[in-house]
């Protein structure tokens, strides 16, 4: 950890530090409390009046390294992730394969399948492009400690093994979405894992068809969490989907369904003008596009206080050609508005509201544009009746910044306070408005991410808006609007303590053999 064994105390071969009290073999320099991690060891011989000292083999590097990263992950410990990140990462290990250990070490170490840590992960691969090279070790081991704290607890997963032979893809269809639909947890996990060895882009289809069979499962988390185990298949590729895939579904058969909650069906009934809307539109599959700047004023039409006339928007859009892609895209920024639109007048808490219905549109959309089929409709039809009942949070809706223009260095005072939710929207919207870079402002909000103790819905609200940004054109006002809201967002949550920081720093200073510890010059 970087402090002085030096004024520790050696008894009987055990070396005891006094500023923590770990606890080493001298011989070997092996902790006993695993927090502190293993001390450098050097070999030493004795010869006449001379004392030799040198290096101590470790065998290979990063197999070290790799092991470290998964004692790290196992003990909960930061500094150990920390080190084992920025050692792969110096030897030139790939980001992606410092995530697959992670990723893999979740999926069998959490017996309730796919949780935030594993979409943190992945987040922080999709926002790397963002960020320095320098400081990928801070964004990986931000990412993999928050794995590594969300697993912690949990029994281990045993997989479920899937069906001998090679079914086809419609039984296998079939199967899922009954068995989910009867909530036979084991039954439809043994069918994701047949489909997702045998054929990964058909089993996305139909999970996600049986994620859209209800509405608005578990809040959203659902279909985000399934999003993101095909972004990380797609990722890593090998047998990643066979070993990520199945860890969806105990969450999706156990799922909430939101047709079962009140404020779906009172004092409104929403679920026939759902069914209706979905039925209208999925008739216009093979819409040739509509203009952006055509589309950007339905996103706004979403916003609309009566749910006839939101979804009356949303169909009048696939009468004119919308396609598939392009409704999932509209309605995840029509939430993304409901984001720059929130007034610091409401609950704290109600941020998480509006956030869930902006990165549940995010994941729909990003598995519409990679595959589109008539069943992810329903869950676009499903977000736009949620950007309508978060309509409350937006009485009074917050005032559009004018294009007043800022600097963006003017956002480490929005970063280090409380409060500064409107400055910093005001910032972002000025930089933009005279012709700034939004990439350059994701990299910004990926720099406030990974230096605070970020929660998960913090990674989850950056990576939708770096995802919905790139969706449009560049210079768009639609662009400018969802990065204002997850500026405003990440505003509303800083600054934290910044402990896994703290950590990176001092990982940092050890590899390039600096001091962390020195004495006084005066003792």
């Amino acid at each position: 950890m970087g402090f002085p064994l030096h004024r520790g105390t050696v008894q009987d071969g055990l070396l005891t530090c006094h500023w923590h009290h770990a606890r080493f073999d001298l011989a070997s320099g092996c902790t006993f409390d695993q927090w502190a991690d293993d001390a450098v060891a050097f070999d030493v011989i004795v010869d006449g009046g001379e004392v030799r000292v040198g290096a101590r083999s470790a065998g290979s590097s990063v197999e070290r390294l790799e092991r470290r990263l998964v004692e790290g992950l196992e003990g909960g410990l930061t500094l150990v992730v920390a080190k084992a990140v920025h050692g792969l990462l110096a030897r030139e290990a790939l980001p992606s394969r410092i995530v697959e250990i992670g990723m893999r070490f979740a999926a069998a170490n959490r017996a309730e399948g796919w949780g935030p840590g594993m979409t943190v992960a992945q987040v922080v691969l999709n926002l790397l492009p963002y960020v320095p090279f320098e400081e990928h070790g801070r964004a990986l081991t931000q990412g993999l400690a928050f794995l590594g704290s969300d697993s912690q607890g949990h029994r281990p997963r045993f997989p479920i093994a899937g069906l001998e032979g090679e079914p086809d893809d419609e039984q296998l269809a079939r199967w899922y979405r009954r068995f989910v639909e009867n909530r036979l947890g084991q039954a439809a996990e043994r069918v994701a894992a047949t489909g997702s060895r045998l054929r990964p882009d058909a089993t996305e289809r139909w999970m996600f068809a049986a994620a859209t069979d209800h509405v608005f499962l578990d809040g959203g988390h659902v279909i985000d969490y399934l999003n993101k185990a095909c972004e990380t298949a797609a990722t890593l590729g090998g047998d990643t989907a066979s070993v990520l895939f199945p860890t969806v579904v105990a969450g999706m058969a156990s799922a909430t369904r939101h047709e079962e909650v009140s404020e779906w069906r009172e004092p409104i009934d929403l679920i026939p003008l759902m069914d209706a809307t979905y039925a209208e539109i999925a008739s216009s599959m093979n819409g040739a596009g509509i203009p952006d700047t055509d589309l950007g004023a339905v996103g706004w039409s979403l916003l609309a206080d009566d749910p006839a006339d939101v979804f009356a928007a949303l169909a009048d859009a696939a009468r004119r050609g919308a396609t598939p892609e392009q409704l999932g895209r509209v309605v995840a920024y029509a939430a993304a508005l409901r984001l720059a639109r929130f007034h610091v007048q409401n609950d704290v808490g109600d941020w998480d509201t509006v956030h869930h219905t902006f990165t549940t549109a995010n994941a729909v959309h990003q598995a519409m544009a990679r595959q589109p089929t008539v069943e992810l409709l329903r869950g676009v039809v499903h977000g736009a009746a949620r950007v309508y009942l978060d309509r409350f949070l937006n009485i009074p809706a917050a005032r559009i910044p004018d294009p007043e223009p800022h600097h963006l260095d003017e956002l480490e005072e929005c970063w280090d306070g409380r409060g500064g939710v409107d400055s910093a929207g005001r910032v972002v919207a000025g930089y933009l408005a005279a012709g700034g870079d939004g990439d350059i402002v994701i990299g910004e909000l990926c720099r406030a991410l990974f230096r605070e103790d970020a929660g998960f819905h913090w990674f989850q609200s950056v990576d939708a808006a770096a995802a919905q940004h790139r969706a449009w054109p560049p210079g768009s006002p639609e662009a400018a609007h969802i990065l204002l809201g997850a500026t405003r967002w990440l505003a509303a949550h800083t600054p934290t303590v910044r402990q896994t920081d703290q950590v990176v720093t001092i990982t940092r200073r050890l590899l390039r053999g600096e001091p962390v510890y020195e004495e006084s010059v005066n003792q």
